[in-house]
């Protein structure tokens, strides 16, 4: 059997790509959107801008997989149990949109999206949005508990606002709901 032929160069260094994250979140939570560049990221880092670039094509790929990483899936692996499993996923959820990087990083992020022309990357959005992980909750639910007429997408958007102005917009309303609050709603939605 043949060995796999390496690649010329240098052997790829495993903790670059953690080093560059980890600087990303901190210069997010320091200086914010504007201020964490790709030459800050190197400089905090210790990692060279190109071998940065050669991992993200841009500061806001960078950014984005730096603040959202994607919900750890043991977190939202599905039991069956709908509003058991609806709560820690809407937990899970909005603790990852609510670290100090994801909260400096929100804006920003949400700006350059509405104005940019670039595609996105399918499993960046997937990643985000954490509407697969969704979709598995209620897939897995008891046979009866879910209307097969309701579309899952839109049920999903509307418990997507509620966790955003959760955590973009905390002081936009003076009633503060529970997880549990919402949870209840998002099943109420659900319910044939």
């Amino acid at each position: 059997m043949d060995k796999p032929r390496r690649r010329p160069g240098r052997p790829v260094d495993p903790t670059i790509s953690e080093r560059a994250l980890a600087a990303t979140r901190e210069l997010l939570e320091q200086r914010g959107f504007e201020g964490t560049t790709i030459q800050a990221v190197a400089e905090r880092s210790g990692v060279h801008a190109s071998a940065i670039y050669r991992r993200w094509p841009s500061r806001i790929e960078l950014i984005s997989e730096a603040t959202f990483p994607g919900l750890d899936p043991l977190s939202v692996e599905p039991t069956g149990d709908l509003r058991g499993d609806l709560h820690r996923f809407t937990s899970a959820y909005t603790a990852a949109l609510t670290t100090p990087a994801a909260r400096a990083a929100a804006p920003g992020l949400l700006a350059h999206n509405r104005t940019s022309t670039a595609p996105r990357s399918q499993e960046l959005i997937l990643r985000v949005s954490a509407r697969p992980q969704f979709r598995d909750i209620l897939d897995a639910a008891a046979p009866g508990s879910v209307d097969p007429h309701v579309d899952p997408d839109d049920v999903f958007d509307m418990l997507l606002g509620a966790v955003l102005v959760r955590v973009l917009l905390p002081g936009a309303t003076s009633r503060r709901r529970s997880v549990e609050h919402t949870v209840e709603m998002i099943v109420r939605l659900l319910r044939p």
